[in-house]
């Protein structure tokens, strides 16, 4: 792997080839677009004599969004405005791409990218998705129904997961796990599964699940599209709200877990995610905030609720593709910034794949955007977390591993990152394991792959991480890790839309076990409400974890009552 350049031309010419798609899978990961191809999804030419019978036809608009309703929306969202590393349709390279393009992925699919192809709908059924799609008619997409808290399991009839592994049916809190690499089993062992998460309102009396001792309470209400948390110096959190592009601050917490002051902090932004103060320590003079595209900066004083300028730009990141977050970190001497760019594909080899380059790495750069290079590399997406050991200065990330190898393969993880180091994506997993869509290809770098510190559940989305540095929960907490599991898409029966804690027993090191720690977000009939994304420590060692499934923000506290 390479350095990506050191001058902000460079990087600019870059960014422009990586052009977002579409599909139709949670976190769906697509064929990369070779470098200045200019068709969508590389649709060969033939697409554009496909023309749509149906285009502009209202009728055919209003079925298509009932296609779309029991098809897409759980990934895509009831408008299409995305959700989780899925890109829009509502906007972006799906509304300039034409029709006859729109039908050919459709129809195709990128099954090693988690696409499957929809060629069972009929012609007419995926016409009137594109129809849906090109005249953005999206009231016409029916709401999902309401959830139920005692609704009957609905058919999971499956049998037990035979340990280490797991599904949504035996999370709860208290549950350790360990998984290590002799646990793995070989390549498609089980089928690729498409079991998306098919988002329900939250039934009023469900709450998140929380070890005895600890209590669970509803912080904050009607976000949208909440992401990354991040507590500033003095005690404020500060919210990534990505879809809409705003960044917002939560003040405080009243009696009754509800914040004190919430404002905007700023606006106008491109799908920001990571959020960063600069420099570390108690006195910061700037907020970096991660876009899609791009690091940009605002000048920040301690107590700031509103940005004190506009937005000033620092250096361009590759975009594009299935995976759009990009987390920010600082080293603790504030020497450095790393920014972790996740894959645009699923398995897509980057030697044969221009629009991978310089992607599936964690970035390091000087604060002002210079010097930008390749810190370690092989690690296909830790854009959802990456944090910093408060003790020992360590860059740990969470990173989420390839799909369509079965329920089983490839394990999510979390490990602390050497620079230098190799991960293994695409040709390696886990060690010495070859993914058998790779074969033969990179054997050289088998003996360099490093096996992660903790091997979690594969499919789970690991996202966001901290460090518990409060003084609330009893001191067995201190130095663990929190991490928000998003939840799987790509295994039978779903796992994952969890927190779970990662004790390190005070010594620093982590042993490989996590623990369930905040369950509930899945009903017993597999329907979805919640899912968690961000995870941060409040002033007063409470921990706030944002959920973009019921865009909310829940807060666990500990009371010492069993």
């Amino acid at each position: 792997m390479v350095a990506l350049g050191k001058s902000l031309k460079n990087n600019a010419r870059l960014a422009v080839t990586f052009l977002a798609v579409l599909g139709f899978s949670t976190f769906l990961m697509f064929p990369s677009l070779k470098a200045q191809n200019s068709r969508f999804h590389d649709a060969p030419a033939s697409a554009d004599a496909s023309k749509n019978p149906y285009a502009g036809q209202q009728a055919a608009a209003e079925a298509g969004g009932k296609t779309y309703a029991a098809n897409c929306a759980g990934c895509h969202g009831q408008t299409g405005q995305g959700t989780g590393n899925i890109p829009q349709l509502a906007g972006g390279p799906a509304q300039t791409a034409n029709d006859g393009e729109l039908f050919w992925f459709i129809t195709n699919g990128s099954l090693n990218n988690g696409m499957p192809s929809w060629k069972q709908l009929s012609d007419e059924r995926r016409w009137q998705l594109v129809t849906l799609i090109k005249t953005a008619a999206w009231s016409s997409v029916p709401a999902a129904p309401a959830a139920s808290a005692h609704a009957a399991p609905g058919g999971i009839t499956a049998p037990p997961p035979n340990p280490p592994f797991t599904d949504f049916r035996y999370e709860k809190p208290g549950n350790v796990r360990k998984i290590t690499v002799e646990d793995l089993p070989a390549p498609f062992a089980t089928q690729s599964s498409t079991n998306r998460a098919q988002l329900a309102p939250r039934p009023a009396d469900v709450f998140p699940k929380a070890p005895a001792g600890f209590k669970v309470d509803l912080y904050a209400t009607d976000l949208k599209n909440p992401r990354t948390i991040r507590r500033a110096p003095n005690g404020d959190s500060f919210l990534a709200e990505s879809e809409p592009g705003n960044i917002k601050v939560f003040r405080g917490i009243t009696s009754d877990s509800k914040p004190q002051q919430v404002e905007v902090y700023a606006s106008g932004l491109k799908r920001p995610y990571g959020l960063a103060f600069y420099p570390p320590g108690n006195d910061p003079k700037w907020l970096y905030v991660g876009d899609t595209d791009a690091v940009v900066r605002f000048p920040y004083q301690n107590g700031d609720l509103k940005a004190r300028g506009p937005a000033e730009h620092i250096v361009d990141l590759p975009s594009g593709g299935g995976h759009w977050t990009r987390s920010v970190q600082f080293s603790p001497d504030g020497n450095r910034m790393f920014v972790s760019v996740g894959s645009a594909s699923n398995v897509d080899d980057p030697d044969t794949h221009p629009a991978e380059k310089n992607r599936a790495d964690i970035l390091s750069l000087n604060p002002d955007g210079s010097d930008l290079k390749v810190y370690a590399y092989g690690i296909r997406n830790s854009g959802g977390g990456l944090a910093m050991d408060p003790k020992t200065g360590e860059l740990w990330c969470s990173t989420n591993e390839r799909d369509a190898l079965g329920d089983n393969l490839v394990p999510d993880y979390i490990t602390h990152v050497q620079e230098g180091g190799f991960y293994g994506w695409p040709w390696w997993y886990m060690g010495g394991h070859q993914d058998p869509r790779l074969m033969g290809t990179r054997p050289e770098l088998k003996d360099k792959v490093i096996t992660p510190d903790v091997v979690l559940q594969p499919h789970n989305a690991s996202l966001g991480i901290t460090f518990y540095d409060g003084k609330q929960f009893p001191k067995q907490f201190d130095d663990d890790i929190f991490a928000s599991e998003h939840g799987s898409w790509n295994k039978s029966v779903r796992v994952g839309y969890e927190v779970i804690r990662i004790p390190r027993h005070q010594t620093g090191k982590a042993t490989g076990e996590y623990e369930d720690f905040l369950t509930g977000f899945v009903l017993p009939n597999g329907q979805v409400w919640g899912r968690p994304v961000g995870i941060a420590v409040a002033q007063d060692g409470s921990l706030l974890v944002s959920d973009d499934g019921s865009n909310s923000i829940w807060r666990v506290s500990y009371t010492g009552k069993q």
